[in-house]
């Protein structure tokens, strides 16, 4: 069974208005609200690619609620831990350019985070877990680490999808997969590419920490993929980007869909464009036919 876990979901309310003033009453033309969450957008693709996980995490309140009942009508099981205060809620507004205000969350003290460590205890190797996002507040902070250990000690794949304070406490316990956008790498290496070699060379040196796969997302460059011993680019398929919310997630739910298939590298990364591309050019996360009707699009190279 593949778990994803979200240590700090959201409902995302997505505003739409035609021009945003700072300052003054803006109105907008509609409105969605979705269960948000790196780990639970993952799930929720891997529903539409027909794979089944279990959405594990923190919740808390009405609005933790909501993603409960979100997640049923996907047909996604889940197993969150209740907290006290209520899970936050993140407004996306879309006009012009798009902007994103995001609330911190509630806090997670110790016990809970034992109660989620307990569920992977009884996982084996046979499962998966994907941790993403960003971590929950008070203990929650150490997370990553305890469950990257955990996932090492019991010899459970893992994929890591985070910003660098959190991934880099990982890499030791080799993650079957690390993907960040190239803006994310920059960070972690605090640089500036110009260059597909320099991000190669950059990606190594996570390789050499432990990880076994990365992907980097390279927006309308493309992506690569790197091993200790391969690299693969993609190019990106032509179409207009829509919606950048939850596209990454896709892409790590792509990677997750081969990977079930059994499908050598150069497939996966196919899938795995696929599947970000194919949100990009959505207002939601992409369905099932937008991802396969671009898989024949897509190019990929092997460049060692």
């Amino acid at each position: 069974m593949i778990y994803t876990i979200t240590l700090n979901p959201s409902i995302d309310y997505v505003m739409f208005t035609q021009q945003m003033t700072v300052g003054e009453l803006n109105r907008t033309t509609r409105t969605e609200k979705y269960a948000g969450g790196k780990g639970i957008n993952v799930s929720r693709l891997l529903k539409t690619l027909e794979i089944d996980s279990t959405a594990t995490g923190y919740i808390g309140g009405f609005t933790g609620r909501f993603i409960l009942d979100e997640l049923e009508k996907y047909d996604i099981k889940s197993q969150f831990i209740t907290l006290d205060r209520d899970t936050r809620i993140n407004v996306k507004i879309k006009s012009e350019n798009e902007t994103e205000i995001n609330a911190s969350g509630p806090i997670v003290n110790e016990s809970q985070c034992k109660q989620l460590l307990d569920q992977i205890n009884i996982l084996t190797p046979n499962d998966l877990v994907v941790v993403s996002g960003s971590s929950a507040k008070g203990h929650g902070k150490t997370l990553y680490k305890e469950i990257a250990k955990l996932c090492n000690e019991k010899q459970i794949p893992f994929i890591i999808d985070a910003e660098k304070e959190l991934a880099t406490q990982t890499f030791e316990y080799k993650p079957l997969l690390y993907k960040p956008n190239i803006h994310e790498l920059e960070a972690m290496f605090d640089t500036t590419f110009t260059s597909d070699e320099d991000i190669i060379s950059h990606a190594r040196k996570i390789i050499d920490q432990g990880v076994q796969t990365v992907i980097v997302s390279m927006g309308e460059d493309g992506a690569l993929l790197i091993t200790d011993n391969e690299v693969y680019k993609a190019l990106t398929p032509t179409g207009e980007v829509i919606n950048t919310v939850g596209a990454g997630d896709s892409t790590v739910a792509g990677f997750i869909y081969a990977r079930e298939h059994q499908y050598n590298h150069l497939k996966t990364l196919k899938y795995a464009v696929a599947s970000g591309s194919a949100t990009a050019f959505s207002s939601d996360l992409a369905q099932k036919d937008e991802v396969l009707k671009l898989i024949n699009e897509i190019k990929v190279q092997k460049l060692s």
